[in-house]
């Protein structure tokens, strides 16, 4: 059988992934990067892509329901009520929504924001009654264009885990608690560019900014609104809030074992109806188990002790397909695998070295080894967004090209191969988080890739908190990772100067610039513009090297119903109160 056999979706084999890693070979032809006829070509067919966001959706969206198995599922049998427990690759460190990046699935059953983004990566209102725009007069900008007010009108009726009405005086604490410096939080964004709230009756609440802010959609007041009756004068950081979180969302946290599980249960006075009138929501109860590793998760899976997986392993698909009662469907996702340098090595800070790095990855491999699900792509910004740049230069995939780079940057390989230059020999710690299949199997590629332009990578992977840790506080030298961004995403959090998310040392002024322009526009046309600066300067001065696009492989009960795949960093579990089993 051979390697090009397999399809879309088959797990590869020890040996296909061998033979995969053996085509790793310096190019013949010329040394001169940008001339090999063969690096031309590859450049041609990995990166030669240009999709509408309508159609790169519906391409995305192609796939749903195609490896199913449909099967009955007979604990899930026409029946309402009923307990889902979900299969987590991360470890959720902390319940509140301000203080990690590792929550998502279950933040967002349990707290609720103003509004959020639905299927389609379309915002909708959830505890306002509509979304803020300017058509409506939801959003007002000042007549010299340089501030903008915001006015949300929330819903009545809105009450709290513990029975405590909901009002606008819960809004205005959030702001005041994220922006306070005490509050030791993952980000900050929307808070100082808040000039103040007004809130002149309990269900309006104005937000007066200094600046115009188009992402204000993906920040503040989407993640969560926090409880002003029970936070008010607490440390935020060391609260019991944060283990046992309340919220106005379709379930409550009934128990949180650090490192293990949540289990929530049904918030029987939800706020919410279904569209026949029905009490929402339909579940009994979700339980979110946490397992990085992903060859237990599938364990899990096979022996019912999990039902779902948002994250199914592209590698370990085909392992799903057969189980009884569950299905797979493929979901847009608007993440992407990337890998970061540390710029504290000077290695690292040496742009040609990274250009080299970048040649020297073969994007093919990468997706052939995690079955062929991931698509190929040249920045960050994915191809559904508006302002995606499908101009954006990239390195093609060019072993003699990055050797000769090396070459002339002083880089001499030593008697075992690697490089060096000024006693600093290209060998670096290369993390990945551990247990992640597929992220393991990329980094097997890159670490023999790497060795063929004479560089040294040392796998030094971590589970969970050690690898969040690690991620923002620097400790690495090269990481590998998957970011996931909102349906208005905020760039400057990942490479930016000071950089919420930015633990690579990087700072880059033009940079900083071209993100600033693209986040403080309300103009469409003005905004791609932008985008098309930075996106041409994350191209040219690579703190990072942007890999794939995911797609998301759901692995669920068929008997679950209205289920529906969310692209953006919200998360799948935003309309839990909606899904019914039957």
């Amino acid at each position: 059988m051979s390697i090009e056999s397999f399809e879309q979706g088959d797990e590869l084999p020890v040996w296909a992934i061998t033979r995969l890693l053996a085509r790793v070979e310096p190019q013949t032809g010329s040394s001169r990067r940008g001339n090999s006829r063969k690096g031309n070509r590859q450049k041609d067919e990995i990166m030669t892509f240009k999709l509408t966001r309508r159609a790169a959706l519906q391409g995305m969206l192609a796939g749903t329901a195609a490896l199913t198995t449909m099967r009955a599922l007979p604990a899930w049998a026409q029946a309402k009520g009923g307990t889902l427990t979900v299969g987590l690759t991360y470890e959720i460190d902390t319940m509140n929504p301000y203080s990690t990046g590792f929550l998502g699935d279950a933040q967002a059953a349990v707290i609720e924001g103003l509004i959020a983004p639905d299927g389609e990566a379309k915002y909708v209102p959830v505890l306002a009654t509509e979304v803020p725009a300017i058509e409506n007069g939801g959003i007002v900008v000042s007549d010299d264009g340089k501030t903008m007010q915001i006015t949300y009108k929330l819903r009545e009726g809105v009450k709290w885990h513990d029975g405590t009405p909901f009002t606008s005086a819960d809004v205005k604490y959030t702001w005041e608690a994220v922006k306070d410096p005490a509050f030791i939080a993952e980000s900050k964004d929307g808070s100082s560019e808040v000039e103040g709230i007004d809130t002149p009756d309990e269900l309006t609440v104005i937000v007066n900014y200094n600046t115009i802010l188009p992402t204000f959609a993906a920040t503040l007041f989407t993640f969560g609104i926090m409880p002003k009756h029970l936070l008010e004068g607490t440390d935020l950081n060391t609260s019991t809030y944060n283990e046992t979180p309340v919220g106005t969302g379709p379930f409550k946290v009934n128990e949180f074992v650090r490192g293990q599980y949540v289990e929530t249960v049904r918030n029987d006075d939800y706020w919410k109806t279904a569209e026949n009138g029905d009490k929402l929501p339909y579940l009994d109860s979700i339980i979110f188990k946490m397992i990085p590793d992903t060859n237990t998760l599938i364990t899990q899976l096979k022996s019912g002790e999990v039902n779902m997986v948002v994250s199914t392993p592209y590698s370990q698909a085909s392992q799903v397909q057969g189980i009884e009662g569950i299905e797979i469907i493929q979901g847009p996702q608007l993440s992407w695998q990337h890998l970061d340098f540390n710029f504290k090595r000077p290695s690292l800070a040496d742009l040609n070295v990274r250009k080299a790095i970048a040649m020297g990855i073969d994007r093919n491999v990468i997706i052939k080894a995690q079955g062929g699900f991931p698509k190929a792509i040249k920045s960050p910004v994915v191809p559904v967004f508006d302002f995606y740049d499908d101009s954006t230069p990239v390195l093609a995939f060019d072993v003699a090209a990055a050797n000769a780079m090396l070459d002339e940057a002083g880089y001499v390989a030593g008697g075992d191969g690697i490089r060096e230059k000024d006693g600093e020999r290209l060998s670096y710690a290369f993390m990945v988080q551990a247990g992640r299949a597929d992220d393991e199997l990329a980094q097997q590629v890159i670490i023999a890739q790497l060795k063929a332009i004479g560089i040294e990578a040392t796998a030094n992977n971590q589970t969970g908190v050690a690898y969040r840790e690690a991620r923002y506080n620097g400790g690495y030298d090269l990481i590998y990772g998957r970011w996931i961004t909102s349906a208005n995403p905020v760039y400057h959090d990942f490479w930016g100067t000071g950089g919420a998310n930015n633990g690579q040392s990087y700072s880059n002024p033009d940079l900083d610039a071209a993100m600033a322009e693209f986040e403080s526009t309300l103009d469409p046309a003005e905004r791609k513009v932008a985008a098309s600066k930075f996106q041409a300067i994350l191209a040219e001065d690579l703190p990072t090297i942007s890999l794939v696009n995911n797609v998301a492989l759901i692995a669920k009960p068929v008997a679950l119903k209205n289920f529906i795949p969310n692209p953006t960093n919200m998360t799948n579990f935003v309309d839990t109160a909606a899904w019914y089993v039957e």
